[in-house]
């Protein structure tokens, strides 16, 4: 029987934000890459991109729909926590909402982030960005304590086998055997990529998977990247690898976007559009997998995470040998890239 734990008044739902309308891309698009010198050229391509979703990212109606989702998992089996909504990049901002939640009386709460792997990008930046809000709060900021990584909790796990099962049934039953199993995720700079534990997560997701759906085959793969076109990024990309299944004389390829929670703009544009029509003009019959949203496993993980901090119970669920991740990321962890230091003088 586990002790209690500290008390938490709240849980903050986190995530990266997206435009809601024509009018919110460039500023969003600016809000992403401030301080990193990104000319405004590159920006207006990337905006050219949200245009065929008529401005709007789906990742703001996936928030409003996990909230709804846990709301109801919480009313129904506890703790009654409220919960507030914040982003790093768009309304609501987390400045915002944490300004809302001391208004609201909230000393200390739990965050979710919509990220299940630990890097820069995926983590560290998150911390970082809670920091920064709870600064711009001042004294009367809550704190916030962020739940753990859950790339390999059987609530992510379970729901990304019967997904990626169901697309295999959506190939022709002759046919299935015979199908290629590719995991995809967002490249990073292989800088990045070092400093963190994201591609030993990401293989050990996908090994989980494969080995639940007795597939031993398969590949991991990456896609969205950008950047310097010298600078080194995680590969092979989504497209090169379908150009080499189709050399290798592949008819039907099963895609699933293990490294997103939800449908974001780089599952619906560069999986749904770019991959999909490379993979038409190869001849590749593509089926990609759901991603896990608001499945009601993946909703009950969040419940069961919100339980083990709040009780100081020793079990930790987890699939496969690598164990839980831990409670609290290190001071040192999922480190950002080396600036080069301002001009002396």
């Amino acid at each position: 029987m586990g002790t209690m734990a500290p008390r938490y008044d709240a849980l903050l739902l986190v995530s990266f934000g997206g435009p809601e309308g024509p009018d919110d891309v460039m500023p969003f698009l600016r809000n992403v890459v401030r301080g990193r010198n990104v000319p405004e050229d590159r920006l207006r391509q990337v905006a050219s991109q949200y245009a065929h979703f008529g401005g709007v990212s789906p990742i703001g109606d996936q928030c409003r729909a996990l909230m709804k989702a846990v709301g109801e998992e919480l009313a129904r089996h506890g703790p009654p926590l409220p919960l507030y909504w914040g982003n790093r990049h768009w309304r609501p901002m987390l400045a915002d909402t944490l300004q809302a939640m001391a208004s609201d009386g909230v000393r200390r709460a739990l965050a979710f982030v919509t990220s299940a792997y630990a890097s820069w990008s995926g983590c560290r930046q998150y911390l970082d960005d809670i920091a920064r809000a709870r600064t711009q709060v001042g004294e009367r900021a809550p704190e916030i304590d962020k739940l753990r990584v859950y790339y390999n909790h059987p609530g992510f796990i379970e729901p990304l086998v019967e997904l990626t099962g169901a697309a295999f049934q959506c190939i022709d039953e002759d046919r299935r055997g015979d199908a290629r199993l590719v995991f995809t995720a967002h490249s990073l700079p292989r800088a990045l990529a070092a400093t963190s534990d994201y591609e030993a997560q990401l293989t050990e997701t996908a090994r989980l998977v494969a080995w639940a759906l007795g597939r031993p085959g398969w590949s991991l793969v990456y896609q969205s990247r950008s950047g310097p076109p010298g600078q080194p990024w995680l590969e092979p990309d989504i497209v090169d690898h379908l150009r080499m299944l189709a050399s290798e004389g592949a008819c039907d390829v099963v895609v699933a976007p293990i490294g997103f929670v939800s449908d974001h703009m780089e599952v619906v544009y560069d999986l749904d559009l770019q991959a999909r029509s490379r993979a038409v003009e190869l001849g590749v019959n593509m089926v990609r997998a759901a991603t896990v949203g608001t499945h009601p496993r993946f909703v009950r993980m969040i419940r069961e995470l919100i339980d083990e901090r709040l009780t100081d119970a020793p079990v930790r669920l987890h699939l496969g040998p690598r164990g839980p991740a831990p409670d609290t990321c290190a001071p040192d962890c999922c480190p950002g890239p080396r600036r080069p230091p301002p001009p002396s003088g």
